[in-house]
């Protein structure tokens, strides 16, 4: 960390009021909004205004100086030098400072020097790069292992340009710029042959940067407009569709209109946060069993052979964000046109409707459609805790909405039986991606109160008033628990909470919880109970223990009900994998076999 003392200079006080020297502007110093994932905002002001510093902590250090924890970000003056970096200096901070490197004030002028020179630039308009300068500093940061495509930065600087009216550099120019700004840049050209594009390798949007937060109704009108260009890799979906233009595009004719390149940008800038490389597993081969008349060996691999591809295509689909793609394949798969199969004569449509009948192949594809959507799961949500901007949390959400619908309207001429089977699957999938994006949510808010100091140290203050041996007597009755059980996690819970654990170390505190109360129930068929009881008793004594603070009126109590709301989703979800490595299924599975009992009760 750099800070330049006749620059920057902070005087200790009783209040959080202004802190100056007189010579540059002012910052001051205000408490950050509890619960607001969105709060972070541009560290500097190239108006020379004061400008607002958040902090989560103010510690001194003993000489008279502050040491400030920052959320992220740089402060530079409008001359374009450093005056406080990103990142904690305080070492609280999640994000480790040494993973930003910055360039000095002579490297930036330098910057400006070169392009003066290979532009031609006026003195004039020279001065404002320092804008384009702090906007560059303020929302990338370098970081090893992941990469962004050339033309998704550049569109974020000229949509960065048109809000504030400034006059963008060309694109050469630009790259010029960043390179200056972010040493030891490199690039690479990633993608497929044919359809590969020039990737910065090393440097990312800063997590708490407003590029993450694009304006939903800016992605809504781009997943209605119609699809680009498709990649090569979408060949079974133009294979099964038996057109090529009316619902896909497949021609390198079409030039993209202003909300498709809005879309493509988006699409790019959202895919750093997907696990695109995650492929569909195999499938296991379908055995019908005893014969079926009319159906031969080469029927069955037919069959197996379209479906594969069937679900490929939506996982070609969903890696490039075409949410509103899968409606047209699964209209494609399930509508059965009699020109669809008996023009490829791969599988006449009578032998298809026979196939569907059948209560093996209705298992065969209850199991793959499992393998299928648990796949889509960790591609869409590779980590549950791992911020993820709002526009994409929102387009997932609303593509598990619509996922049921799309499938029953696309199922008319399809067996009763079927639908239930497939129905049951994809309301699994659609209720496994909900549950994932609110806790990926409520992940996010929480950190901002697991950083906080002042808030950790109330939260203590007001558990250790809570009576836990009357908590403890009240839920005896009902969840029968070793009294040692208990006081051990009440006690690891209060030891956890007093070192001031990030979000990561608690999460490895819950799944150390989940391993403990399940290991006697391990290679054991009664696991899947134990593991229910075990849900409904932890739900049980956190919420005698939210009541006891809700009855002493607890200063904590909004900080307690959202970490509790956070670790019983978080729990859910520990268990839920556990029982489904335990029984060799899914989690998508798991959750199925009770989507199967819900589907089979609407059935009239």
């Amino acid at each position: 960390q750099h800070v330049y003392q006749a620059q920057v200079q902070y005087v200790q006080e009783e209040n959080n009021a202004v802190y100056t020297n007189g010579t540059i502007r002012t910052y001051s110093y205000s408490e950050p909004q509890l619960y607001n994932q969105n709060s972070g905002g541009n560290y500097f002001d190239t108006q020379g205004s004061s400008a607002q510093v958040s902090t989560h902590s103010m510690a001194s250090n003993g000489n008279g100086a502050l040491a400030m924890g920052l959320s992220g970000g740089q402060i530079i003056s409008s001359s374009g030098a450093y005056l406080i970096g990103g990142n904690s200096m305080d070492g609280s901070a999640p994000h480790s400072a040494a993973q930003t490197t910055r360039a000095s004030p002579a490297t930036i002028e330098m910057a400006i020097e070169t392009l003066q020179k290979s532009e031609g630039l006026s003195s004039q308009r020279s001065s404002l790069l320092n804008s384009h300068l702090q906007w560059l500093l303020d929302n990338y940061e370098t970081a090893e292992g992941v990469s962004l495509p050339r033309s998704t930065l550049y569109n974020h600087y000229l949509r960065h340009c048109q809000e504030q009216k400034l006059d963008p550099v060309n694109a050469a120019s630009f790259g010029k710029l960043i390179r200056s700004i972010f040493m030891g840049l490199r690039t690479r050209r990633l993608g497929t042959r044919g359809n590969s594009k020039y990737h910065y390798y090393g440097i990312r949007v800063k997590p708490d940067s407003p590029l993450n937060r694009l304006q939903e109704d800016m992605q809504y009108m781009a997943l209605r407009q119609q699809p680009v260009q498709q990649k090569q890799r979408f060949k079974p979906v133009q294979k099964l569709d038996g057109v090529s233009g009316e619902n896909f595009s497949s021609g390198g004719q079409h030039t993209p209109n202003a909300a498709e390149q809005t879309f493509i940008a988006q699409s790019q800038h959202h895919q750093q946060f997907l696990d695109g490389s995650r492929a569909l597993p195999e499938f296991v081969e379908l055995d019908l069993g005893e014969p079926l008349e009319g159906v031969g060996a080469e029927d069955v691999r037919a069959l197996q052979t379209l479906y594969r591809e069937h679900c490929e295509a939506i996982l070609d689909v969903v890696v490039n964000l075409q949410f509103n793609l899968i409606e047209n394949l699964k209209q494609v798969c399930y509508s059965l046109p009699a020109s669809l199969v008996e023009i490829e004569g791969r599988l006449p449509r009578s032998t298809l409707t026979l196939l569907c009948r059948n209560e093996a192949v209705l298992k065969w594809m209850n199991t793959c459609d499992h393998l299928m959507y648990q796949a889509l799961v960790e591609i869409l949500i590779p980590d549950v805790l791992r911020p993820i901007p709002s526009a994409l949390t929102q387009a997932i959400r609303n593509f598990a909405k619509s996922l049921e619908g799309w499938l029953t309207n696309a199922m008319s001429s399809i067996p009763q039986r079927m639908i239930q089977t497939k129905v049951s699957a994809v309301s699994a999938f659609a209720q496994t991606l909900r549950r994932y994006t609110s806790l990926n949510h409520l992940a996010q808010a929480a950190r901002a109160v697991l950083q906080n100091t002042s808030q950790i140290n109330q939260m203590l203050s007001d558990l250790n008033r809570v009576d836990f041996a009357n908590v403890q007597e009240q839920a005896s009755w009902v969840c029968q628990c070793e009294e040692g059980v208990v006081q051990r996690l009440e006690q690891d819970f209060k030891a956890t909470l007093q070192q001031q654990s990030s979000l990561e170390q608690w999460a490895a505190w819950l799944d150390n919880v989940v391993t403990q109360m399940l290991k006697p129930y391990e290679d054991k068929p009664s696991l899947p109970k134990a593991a229910r009881q075990f849900l409904l008793k932890w739900s049980f004594y956190s919420s005698m223990v939210i009541r006891d603070l809700t009855l002493r009126s607890a200063a904590s109590f909004g900080s307690f009900h959202l970490i509790r709301l956070l670790y019983d989703e978080y729990m859910f979800y520990l268990v839920e994998h556990r029982v489904a490595q335990a029984t060799g299924e899914t989690p998508i599975g798991v959750m199925g076999e009770v989507q199967t009992v819900c589907v089979a009760q609407r059935e009239p």
